[in-house]
């Protein structure tokens, strides 16, 4: 893979989105970055991360270099471009808590299997102020599914660059920091029973919570 470009390894629509919005947010929303290094190299695993703006997926998935799929709640899907490009680019409609969408579950799970990144939201929908919300289970359900590696990841600064019901700003960093990878054993208790969904988002989020801003770069 081309650490240059690494786009050139994506399917067309997806490479080119990759590439537009890498460009894009370091002209914008130029930010700090760290713990690339916690990402693993091969095989599946999951990226999961707040959720505080629309500007979180493309700041998060422009950081990976491997193509990633998300998954969406269904009503994104609106007529024209913005179906087109959302099925273009790979993302998963599923309904929002993700825990009854029989047909969602089957394709992330077949995509985790098959050794691809998936990236979640565990909070299902952004938050109202910037501040951290309660993870929905269905992260847990995915997670606890798949047996995979599940790295933490927390954006900063995208509430206030375009936060929920207002206007984007330019020039405002946003960051992110990977933390270290979450094995099943740290997520996951099948002793749990009904609850064993619920507490590994839980365990997830709390992960997330932990994680402190990046430290910035000094010129």
């Amino acid at each position: 893979m081309s650490r240059a470009f690494p786009q050139v390894e994506m399917d067309p629509a997806y490479g080119f989105s990759h590439y537009l919005a890498t460009v894009a947010f370091s002209m914008c929303f130029r930010g700090e970055v760290s713990g690339l290094e916690n990402l693993p190299a091969s095989g599946g695993f999951m990226v999961a991360s707040n959720h505080a703006s629309n500007l979180d997926p493309f700041i998060v998935g422009q950081h990976l270099p491997r193509q990633v799929s998300f998954f969406a709640r269904k009503t994104l899907w609106m007529p024209g471009f913005p179906a087109w490009w959302l099925n273009a680019v790979g993302v998963i409609p599923v309904d929002r808590d993700g825990g009854s969408d029989v047909t969602a579950i089957k394709r992330v799970l077949g995509a985790l299997k098959s050794e691809k990144i998936i990236i979640m939201f565990p909070e299902g929908t952004r938050s109202p102020d910037g501040r951290l919300q309660s993870a929905k289970p269905g992260v847990g359900l995915f997670a606890c599914r798949s047996q995979v590696p599940v790295v933490p990841a927390r954006v900063f600064g995208s509430f206030e660059a375009y936060g929920r019901g207002g206007k984007p700003r330019l020039g405002t960093p946003v960051s992110v920091v990977f933390g270290r990878p979450l094995a099943p054993a740290d997520y996951d208790n099948p002793s749990d029973g009904k609850e064993r969904y619920p507490r590994a988002a839980e365990r997830i989020m709390a992960r997330i919570a932990q994680l402190e801003p990046p430290i910035p770069t000094v010129v």
